[in-house]
């Protein structure tokens, strides 16, 4: 590809850095991960928003986590009808092949993707709403849960609401994966909804006993 350029000097640098610091002290680590491959515990699903650090938020090493990013967390419901699922595969992978014991859904507060779900439903974004926004259709998995903040009182945050929502509709639809479900039903594999607050640092944890996200 002739249009690929080299990496701008600051990443070049970082990277120097990481290879004669955290690299160097630990290459016994990481050659045992590159020979003996990975074996997480748990699957992550969190957003793509640069502001959610996973691994710094849990205090995870490498090969802790095997961790799927994407627009507002989203998990679409089980679809095997032969076309490109990137989240549908990386779920299949780390339950059929790693055998993770957990997938977490992790959301975060003042999420885009979120925000562009309430203003397609509101009518105020219409480039989301065009057949070839990628961003938009995506956000069409969220898009019925709108009627449920919609109709919260005055003053209730809807951004929020539908932010946990979307942590919740990320479940559900997991549950439509016959292979999820029936590990899940065995016991073989756990759920856990999350939530954090990008300001505040705090983390929610939903609970099927209240049906409330609960801090942590």
């Amino acid at each position: 590809m002739h249009r690929a350029k080299p990496l701008p000097g600051y990443l070049v640098q970082r990277y120097h850095g990481w290879k004669a610091t955290s690299y160097a002290d630990n290459a016994s680590w990481y050659r045992r991960l590159a020979t003996e491959g990975q074996r997480p515990r748990a699957m992550v699903i969190s957003c793509c928003d640069s502001r959610v650090h996973v691994t710094s938020i849990f205090g995870a090493d490498q090969g802790e986590f095997f961790i799927h990013r994407n627009i507002a967390n989203l998990v679409p419901p089980y679809e095997p009808d032969g076309d490109h699922h990137g989240t549908s595969a990386a779920v299949e992978y780390a339950v059929r092949v790693l055998k993770v014991a957990h997938l977490i859904v992790l959301g975060h507060s003042n999420c885009g993707g979120v925000k562009g779900c309430i203003d397609m439903c509101q009518g105020k974004a219409p480039d989301l709403e065009a057949k070839d926004s990628f961003v938009g259709r995506w956000m069409d998995i969220l898009r019925p849960r709108y009627d449920d903040v919609a109709k919260l009182p005055e003053g209730v945050d809807q951004e929020r609401q539908l932010e946990k929502l979307a942590v919740m509709t990320s479940l559900d639809n997991l549950m439509t994966f016959p292979f999820v479900a029936e590990l899940v039903q065995n016991g073989q594999l756990t759920m856990h909804g999350l939530w954090t607050d990008i300001a505040e640092g705090g983390l929610e944890c939903y609970s099927a006993e209240t049906g409330q996200f609960q801090p942590v």
